[in-house]
């Protein structure tokens, strides 16, 4: 197999260091910037290029697109034309303009398109899930959930002011950047139908979009779901709660899942390691299983359009300070 990763920023530098873990052995990569290029070729031994037209000459058979994300959609209809499946990071796109177009060629064609929400392959997450889908804690009414990290300790080795969550047309701001939330809240709670949201820049990083965000949504079945997002506190932070009639899910990042049980009144806790890159590499083989024909996408590119929608929706409701449905 041939692997081609478009972009070699963080993300794009792990998805090949992963690939080659996962025995993919023939690795080719897009990069404009000549540095990141030749570190690439040297340390991975990849083939690298300066443009996608060059690199898909190669005929790769996946591609992943690490890319900022106003330049996901364009990039994705090009893997399809040589007939590459295709592995999108998040968010799928920074607009919906072109998305359908590029989902109705990859289903003409039978091409998977794949949507990089790691957090769906994190043990703990994964755990909530479970244990929620058995019905521990009865009905569920309620979600709380939470994204916040400083942006400059994001990649300390960086500036963060070059980076594409700082800027409009890109595709930044938190609620887009860290969408991850509002994938893993539908795919716990279930569909959304309203949105209020309630975001801006309030810190004095430099920036042109919001970096904090209190989301309400409304899913359906009578679940209200908060999502608090943010790039300014200092100590990171990533947890879920869930509120049901008998009792309460909590999963941490770092600490795992903590249950209470309403009869027994009584708190258990799972503790569950997480090696952070065994998320990613977990996803990979997911995304090569799906390419072989032997599982199906657990989130697809369907999933991506839909999990943006809301994100813009959420855009939306803050510029008008309206509720927004979707």
């Amino acid at each position: 197999m041939k692997a081609l990763v478009v972009g070699t920023g963080s993300i794009g530098q792990r998805h090949l260091r992963n690939l080659r873990a996962l025995g993919v052995e023939r690795l080719l990569a897009v990069d404009p910037a000549e540095e990141r290029r030749n570190r690439i070729v040297q340390e991975l031994g990849a083939e690298a290029f300066d443009t996608l037209d060059d690199a898909l000459a190669r005929r790769p058979q996946v591609v992943l697109i690490c890319t900022p994300p106003h330049l996901h959609t364009p990039a994705a209809q090009q893997a399809l034309t040589v007939g590459a499946h295709v592995f999108i990071e998040k968010p799928i796109a920074a607009s919906l303009d072109g998305l359908d177009e590029l989902l109705a060629e990859a289903r003409r064609r039978s091409r998977h398109v794949c949507v990089g929400y790691n957090l769906r392959f994190n043990p703990g997450l994964r755990q909530l899930k479970a244990m929620l889908d058995e019905g521990r804690i009865g009905r569920i009414l309620a979600i709380r959930a939470e994204f916040g990290q400083y942006l400059p300790d994001w990649r300390p080795t960086q500036d963060y002011r070059t980076g594409y969550i700082t800027k409009v047309q890109s595709g930044g701001g938190i609620i887009l950047d860290a969408s991850h939330e509002l994938d893993y809240v539908r795919w716990l709670g279930g569909e959304v139908e309203r949105v209020w949201c309630a975001a801006g820049h309030l810190s004095s990083l430099e920036m042109a979009t919001e970096d904090v965000a209190a989301i309400t949504l409304w899913l359906s079945g009578g679940v209200v779901a908060e999502v608090h997002l943010d790039c300014v506190q200092r100590a990171y932070s990533r947890s879920c709660k869930l509120i049901g009639e008998e009792g309460t899910l909590v999963w941490d990042f770092q600490e795992g899942v903590h249950w209470y049980d309403g009869t027994r009144r009584a708190w258990h806790h799972d503790p569950v390691t997480v090696d952070p890159n065994e998320m990613y590499l977990d996803e990979l083989r997911h995304f090569l299983r799906c390419v072989h024909g032997e599982d199906s996408p657990s989130v697809d590119g369907d999933t991506g359009r839909r999990v943006l929608e809301i994100a813009l929706a959420a855009r939306r409701s803050a510029e008008r300070g309206e509720v927004v449905r979707c």
